[in-house]
């Protein structure tokens, strides 16, 4: 029976896989100046959900791992695959992060190209359907291919996570129509993943759509980060209101905002004298 008195997460809140939120801002670890910085960050975010990628993390638990400076009870630790170049990779490494104690969510990544970090999406496919009936619940980074958004969902993904453009590229939502056409149809949560790199952008994202966005590189790199963490923050919540509140359509014709008729100028109408 549920507890009348327990705290209720709001109307509106973010449930993936059975966990409600009550962010819709997924924040990144890397790249930031001192762990102490990201930690900041991570606090005026807001963020719930907080990704690492498994080659950063000192799995022997050293006194300065990244992990230290992240509070399981305040958030959630999605371990990623940053880096796998196959499924087998990335089937390894979450297996290794489940060995070593960390949650069994996994933000899925299989990327062989280096160069540009883009998701295989064969591989990707494969890897989330092994994982997933390994127990994992799986989040996986995929391209703004809406046929391959609705296999990942019907193979078991608790997300999609399409990209925005490249990884720590900061050009925005360049799939725009293609995330469009994956929100239409999704059955699960679709969160943007990578690319965007203003605050602006991620509201646009949640105008859009979007139940989330997972931001790493535009926050990390700003000249302050916390307040970059802060804008976003903003920024997502400013989106998701646009979007629930119902956006005018565009038109490619001027349409008068104000009445044509009563102007000051006007001809004003002549009394009539009673005899």
């Amino acid at each position: 029976m549920t507890d009348p008195t327990a705290p209720q997460p709001p109307a509106d809140g973010l449930v993936i896989a059975g966990r409600a939120l009550r962010s819709r801002l997924l924040i990144g670890t890397g790249k930031f100046s001192s762990h102490a910085v990201m930690r900041a960050a991570l606090d005026a975010s807001g963020a719930e959900v907080v990704t690492v990628a498994l080659r950063r993390v000192d799995l022997d638990a050293a006194e300065e791992d990244i992990l230290a400076f992240i509070d399981p009870e305040r958030y959630l630790l999605l371990p990623n695959t940053s880096g796998a170049a196959d499924a087998d990779q990335a089937v390894r490494l979450a297996r290794l992060a489940r060995a070593a104690g960390l949650p069994e969510w996994v933000k899925l990544e299989v990327t062989p190209d280096p160069r540009w970090l883009l998701p295989d999406a064969l591989g990707t496919l494969q890897a989330a359907e092994r994982l997933v009936a390994e127990g994992f619940t799986v989040l996986p980074y995929m391209p703004a291919d809406p046929i391959l958004a609705k296999q990942l969902e019907e193979v078991g993904c608790a997300t999609v996570m399409p990209l925005g453009s490249w990884i720590g590229s900061n050009q925005g939502l360049r799939t725009r129509d293609a995330v469009e056409l994956i929100i239409d149809q999704a059955g699960v949560p679709v969160i943007v993943d990578a690319g965007l790199g203003r605050p602006s952008q991620a509201a646009e994202a949640m105008e859009l759509g979007c139940d989330a966005v997972l931001v790493n590189t535009a926050i990390a790199v700003a000249r302050d980060p916390v307040g970059m963490a802060a804008a976003f923050a903003r920024g997502v919540e400013a989106g998701r209101a646009g979007h629930r509140a119902g956006l005018g359509a565009p038109r490619r014709r001027a349409e008068a905002s104000s009445p044509l008729t009563g102007f000051l100028d006007a001809p004003k109408p002549t009394a009539e004298v009673s005899a």
